[in-house]
Order: C-alpha cells, then structure tokens, then sequence
C-alpha cells in the first residue's frame, strides 16, 4: 500500500515501472564524470508559436475577471485542442505540439486550465472546480479564437483533462468537434486512486530551491522520464514563492538524485560552517513551491471520474484512447473495446504523463488515427 502510495502521480493515477536500464532505484544515483545533466528549463517559444491571454468571468457574476492563457501553433487544418492534467500545465503538451506538428496539417491550441499555469484567479478556496466552469472556460476561448464559426476540433485531454474532455464532448459544447482522444484516465483505476493522493500530495517536496532543482526532482523521482519535457513543463508546475523562506523541505541534489536536507547530529566543524553557508544562501534566494494546491481540490474528486466509462462510450465522435498499461482498463471499456466502441493503444514503458515520455509514440497514434477517419492529411515528404 505504501509503495502505490509513493507511485501515485499528482495527476490522480499510479505511475508505471520505470523503463529497463532507467531511472535506478537506490537512494542515490551516481554519475560518472561528463554526464552531468542539464536541468536548466526551456522556453514555451521553442515549441509553439503565440501564447496569449483570454478575460472569462466570474462564476458569481463580480466584477472580478479571471485571465485563461493558452498556447497556438499553426492556422490551417483541424484544431487540436489539448487539456492539461491535475497540477500541470498547458506546457505540458509542448514536445508533443513540435512532434505531432511535424507529421499532420493540423493547428494545435494548448490551454491552461482554472487554477493551472499561467491561469490568473483568485485564491483555490475561491474557484469552483465543477465540470461547467471548465467548459465556459474551454468555450471562452474558442470562441475568442474563431468566434461563431470554429474550424473542426479534436479534443485531447491527459488524465483530470481528459475527463473534462469526455464531459465536454457528452455535453456537445463544442459544435464542430470531430473527435476525442483521451489519455491514461480511466474511472475505475482513478477512483481506486483517490484514497491515497491526500497521502501522495503530502509525501511531496513542498518546496525547491530553484526551478532547475523541481525539474531534476521531477526527472529523478520518474515524474516526468522525459529530459526535454519536464525542461519545459516544469515551469507551468511550480512559482516563485512571494517570500524567500529558509525550510528543511526545501530539496536539494545529492550525487544526482533529490533528497531532504536532514540534519546529522554528528557533524565536524568544516561541515558545520559550510552548512550554515548554505542555509543563509537558500535564505537568499527565492525558492520554488506548486503552483496549484491540489489537496484543496479534494471535494471535487469524485465528481472528475464518477461514470467517466460509460459516458466517454456515449460520446458520438470517433475516440482514442491511450494508455500506459492494459491493466487500466475497467469492466466498461473492456466491454467496449470488444465491441469496437473505440480505439485504443498501450503505449507500454511510460509513466502516467504519458505525452510527456513518449512524445513520438503519441503523437504517431494520434496523426494515423485522424487521417484513418480523414480529419487531415500527413504532411507532405512526411513517412509513416
């Protein structure tokens, strides 16, 4: 129990295995001399080509606005409209936008969803998180972006984003979608999930000394298995706190894996002093914590997964869904994937941030599932 506890991912699914000759899993990892990593973070203009702000209103009508980001590349062929998981960001999708760019005529819309990334709000505690502000949300950009007459869409969604995209699609709030594609969120594995992410949430790092420390935790600790990914996605994950603070769980690098800094009870004086060197440089300095909080979250858990099964089954587009493991799969989708209600793909040897570690093996199930049903066309000079 311990162990699933420790698996989880902040995305509300346990993670898989490591890769074979992956991340090691002793308490350190050692690194050979000229294998030093590179954690420093990326820019999101590497990967798509706008980022821009859309005004949504407050759910009880004040005169309070609240400002969705969102990320686009390309302007022809179908949108894909990709939604984000729990705690992430839109910048989550951005090694995959590069990627699935390359292979179809496609536009790619990323969006930061309430509360996420680059989303300005209130406080957590003043936002709700029920599927219909989501859904505004989604509309308000959309609606920004192509007004009364939008392009067809395919809408994307990873794990908490993914059922808002089934609810989304149930619902028939967008007018043009063409289909849905969901990954790795499946109701029966998610709701098993949920008695253990308050335990999860808390076993976490509250805190990183600098943005490139929570990319190397994210990589070190199997978070994120892809280097360039979590280069990049990071920053949409955690903030500068508003005030330097000095705190024991603050992380730091150890011989190339994150510990918590303990104190030893015996210590000699040259230690002593570098230690006190140390602790007033991370007084200096402005730490890192999450940008989202998600335990507070909480009550809205259950109304996220609830009857996802049966509902992505009644959604009348064509569907995809990808997973890291066939044993995701509850009784529902078993039985429908028999009956060829959808398809489906195991992306095997990734953790639950699937587009993340297999950018190129998603985006390669996503582009010849569009062009199967005819949404687009692979680009030209582009081999499959």
């Amino acid at each position: 129990f311990v162990n699933m506890e420790k698996q989880l991912h902040l995305n509300l699914l346990p993670s898989r295995p490591p890769m074979a000759g992956g991340f090691q899993s002793s308490s350190k990892m050692k690194m050979g001399p000229g294998r030093k990593r590179d954690f420093s973070p990326l820019s999101w203009s590497q990967y798509f080509e706008t980022m821009e702000d859309v005004e949504v209103e407050n759910e009880n009508g004040k005169d309070i606005s609240l400002t969705a980001a969102f990320y686009c590349s390309g302007a022809h062929g179908p949108v894909l409209l990709l939604l984000h998981g729990g705690g992430h960001s839109a910048l989550s999708w951005a090694v995959f936008t590069a990627v699935i760019f390359s292979r179809i005529n496609c536009r790619v819309v990323a969006m930061d969803l309430r509360a996420h990334g680059k989303y300005k709000r209130n406080p957590i505690n003043g936002l709700s998180f029920f599927f219909f502000f989501f859904y505004r949300d989604i509309g308000k950009v959309v609606e920004v972006l192509y007004g009364d007459n939008p392009p067809p869409i395919m809408i994307i969604g990873h794990s908490m984003g993914g059922a808002i995209a089934v609810h989304t699609a149930a619902a028939n709030h967008l007018q043009s979608l063409l289909g849905l594609c969901v990954i790795d969120v499946v109701e029966g594995t998610a709701m098993d999930a949920l008695n253990s992410m308050q335990n999860f949430l808390r076993s976490r790092p509250k805190t990183f000394k600098s943005l490139e420390n929570a990319i190397e935790w994210s990589v070190k600790s199997g978070q994120i298995r892809n280097m360039e990914s979590a280069r990049v996605s990071m920053g949409g994950q955690v903030k500068k706190c508003e005030e330097p603070t000095s705190s024991p769980a603050v992380s730091k690098s150890i011989e190339g894996i994150i510990e918590e800094e303990e104190e030893e009870d015996v210590v000699e004086e040259s230690n002593k002093k570098k230690m006190k060197e140390d602790d007033q440089e991370i007084k200096k300095e402005s730490v890192f914590t999450w940008r989202v909080d998600l335990s507070k979250t909480e009550k809205y858990w259950e109304g996220w997964f609830r009857g996802l099964s049966a509902l992505f089954l009644t959604c009348p587009v064509p569907k995809l869904l990808l997973l890291a493991g066939v044993d995701r799969l509850d009784k529902d989708l078993t039985i429908g994937q028999m009956q060829g209600k959808f398809q489906m793909q195991v992306l095997p040897q990734c953790g639950h941030a699937v587009h993340e570690d297999a950018p190129e093996k998603v985006a390669d199930a996503l582009a010849t599932f569009m062009v199967r049903h005819k949404f687009t066309d692979f680009k030209e000079g582009y081999l499959w």
